[in-house]
């Protein structure tokens, strides 16, 4: 009888942990991040370009799943473009992923800080980052339970604010009108979206951890997605419609804000502590994914071997997981919050370009397609300096790849 593999993960979690985990990765970024620099490129046209970022994200959800059944292995697009496309391409999954959650994680670790303590943002990023890597080295069924906590209490607040400003006179819907938004605007707003949209890709890093991923992950990917589309729907249009385009995009925190003047005062602090907790469930969430596709590419030999170990205990890749906590309290005590929004989005949209491109070399090829393109168009239309920035890391990737080889 063959000996188990000591870097082999336990499969512990169902259909509703894994739910719980893509819902608690995505909530946090969407509502309380994303939808504030999506208005200022593109004012009340920003559900426009919300619905492009769904289209985007569901493209690919269905190819993710469909390779995730293939592969239920940890690593996601890195062990799918490995698969499908040859070693080069699941490494610059891989790199682009790791690199683009890193930043990811930085940008939730600064909401943090933003929205608990504005005066020592930084600070409180920091301890954010070191507590909950604490957390996820002890096991990840407890990251599930905590998972589901905080993202309990996220809807919560925010089915608050859309009933009070629902109920508010001040609430007009012909702020909703699209007014100016050029079609740059609009797909600038699609691409920041998109950042909060990503969440679902957990559930695929997840795999080798998950029962039965045949059924689980497909499942659990289309309903996280869903779900969260509904809620920033509902968010998205009950905050324009109270501040509209202009007051939503100069809003540094536009759920309170919309509260305040929709007459309910006190209902700001409970909308600071929610953002707070929902920043909090999405960065625990994504020291996980990129835990994991360091476990993955690191037993591959990508990255430095001693990575890949697991601890005897609980099971979790222990050493890849305090790596990336280190680095991310690195770029949380020194990075810009709307800066680490857009070149994440970059680096998430090449990652995911590279994953529909596996998909394309199965059957059904027209959804593959439409996310490629997808993917492209609104990585390229993003803030100049975000493009940049990632195509120049993405160099730096390719010619350690090559250099190594």
């Amino acid at each position: 009888m063959a000996a188990p593999d000591p870097s082999a993960l336990r499969r512990t979690l169902g259909t509703t942990d894994a739910v719980t985990i893509g819902l608690g990765s995505m909530l946090g970024a969407g509502v309380f991040v994303a939808l504030a620099p999506a208005a200022a490129a593109a004012g009340s046209a920003l559900l426009i370009g919300l619905a492009l970022a769904a289209v985007v994200a569901y493209c690919n959800a269905t190819s993710s799943a469909r390779l995730a059944v293939l592969y239920p292995q940890s690593g996601g697009t890195y062990v799918y473009g490995r698969e499908r496309l040859g070693p080069f391409w699941g490494y610059l999954a891989g790199w682009s992923f790791v690199v683009g959650k890193t930043a990811s994680c930085a940008a939730m670790a600064l909401t943090v800080g933003v929205y608990a303590w504005p005066a020592h943002a930084h600070a409180v990023a920091v301890l954010a980052v070191v507590v909950l890597t604490v957390v996820n080295t002890v096991g990840v069924q407890k990251s599930a339970w905590l998972t589901k906590a905080i993202v309990a209490i996220v809807l919560v607040v925010l089915a608050a604010v859309v009933v009070a400003i629902a109920t508010s006179d001040g609430a007009d819907v012909s702020r909703l009108a699209f007014h100016g938004a050029g079609v740059l605007g609009v797909l600038q707003a699609a691409g920041l979206c998109f950042f909060a949209f990503a969440g679902y890709a957990r559930i695929a890093t997840l795999a080798e951890e998950v029962r039965d991923p045949t059924t689980t992950i497909p499942r659990a990917i289309r309903i996280a997605l869903a779900l969260v589309l509904v809620v920033y729907a509902a968010v998205a249009v009950a905050v324009l419609a109270e501040l509209g385009g202009a007051g939503m995009a100069s809003a540094t925190a536009p759920l309170a804000e919309a509260v305040h003047a929709a007459g309910h005062p006190e209902l700001v602090p409970v909308v600071r502590v929610g953002a707070t907790i929902a920043a909090l469930g999405s960065l625990l969430a994504l020291i996980l994914g990129v835990s994991r596709t360091t476990l993955a590419m690191a037993r591959d030999r990508h990255l430095p071997p001693a990575l890949a170990v697991v601890h005897p205990r609980f099971a979790t890749p222990y050493r890849a997981e305090l790596v990336v906590g280190a680095v991310v309290a690195v770029l949380a005590a020194v990075l810009d919050l709307r800066g680490a929004i857009g070149f994440s989005s970059f680096a998430v949209l090449v990652y995911y370009a590279i994953a529909n491109a596996s998909a394309w070399t199965l059957r059904d090829r027209v959804i593959p397609v439409l996310g490629v393109v997808g993917c492209a168009v609104l990585a390229f239309t993003l803030p100049v300096t975000s493009v940049v920035a990632g195509l120049g890391v993405l160099l730096i990737g390719a010619v350690a790849y090559a250099v190594r080889r």
